[in-house]
């Protein structure tokens, strides 16, 4: 009896089980790194191609699967061309870069290409594969010549050829209203010369009226003579 009792304890020592339960979904887990004030380069394909400043930066691990990068409290982002000139600014009060593939930027999203065009939105999408950026909500687009607005944005990854659906803008009009002008104050002229003509020459009729009158005047009157 002795016996089968320190059997039954030796069985269930050895048989404890850690007792964890896995995350509800794998973005509930830990970060596998968290850090703060980052300020720091990326490299892409062996070339220094990003330049990002954070508050704070998580890296979240699933198995079999790239890392997915967070930035809840903001990111400020430079890209550079191949002669280290940055031709893109990124900046967004939220970023997610899911499995090394896509950009989600959130918040209050800034953007300004090469040409100094600055691209305003709440939503925006980078398809690192594709290649291309966009959107389906409010843009908002600034260029040195004209301004324009819509939704539905689509764009090159260098942000600089793009439609956008349901647009609406203003452009600079200067040289079409500068004619119209000119042509209003070539007609008002005209009309002046014309109503100063109008006068002359009722002034002139006025004046051969008068004459003729006067020279009425002057003229003895005729008496008919009757004989009787």
């Amino acid at each position: 009896m002795a016996f089968l009792s320190a059997l039954c304890l030796t069985y269930a020592c050895s048989g404890d089980v850690e007792h964890t339960a896995p995350a509800i979904r794998d973005n509930d887990s830990i970060p596998f790194m968290h850090a703060r004030g980052i300020n720091t380069l990326i490299s892409d394909s062996g070339v220094m191609r990003y330049h990002m400043v954070a508050e704070e930066w998580d890296i979240f691990t699933q198995e079999n699967r790239p890392a997915t990068w967070k930035f809840v409290k903001g990111l400020l982002m430079e890209r550079f061309d191949e002669k280290f000139h940055v031709d893109l600014y990124v900046q967004s009060d939220t970023a997610y870069l899911h499995e090394q593939k896509l950009w989600e930027l959130r918040g209050r999203v800034v953007v300004r290409n090469v040409k100094g065009d600055v691209f305003h939105t709440e939503e925006l999408f980078w398809d690192m594969i594709r290649h291309e950026m966009y959107n389906h909500t409010y843009m908002h687009i600034k260029t040195p010549e004209r301004e324009l607005e819509g939704t539905e944005f689509r764009s090159n990854e260098q942000m600089t050829k793009y439609y956008v659906n349901n647009s609406a803008g203003a452009f600079p009009v200067t040289d079409t209203q500068e004619q119209p002008d000119n042509q209003a104050k070539d007609n008002t002229a005209t009309n002046e010369n014309a109503g100063t003509n109008d006068q002359s020459m009722e002034q002139e009729q006025r004046v051969k009226v008068q004459a003729k009158e006067k020279g009425a005047a002057a003229k003895p009157k005729k008496f008919q003579t009757v004989g009787r």
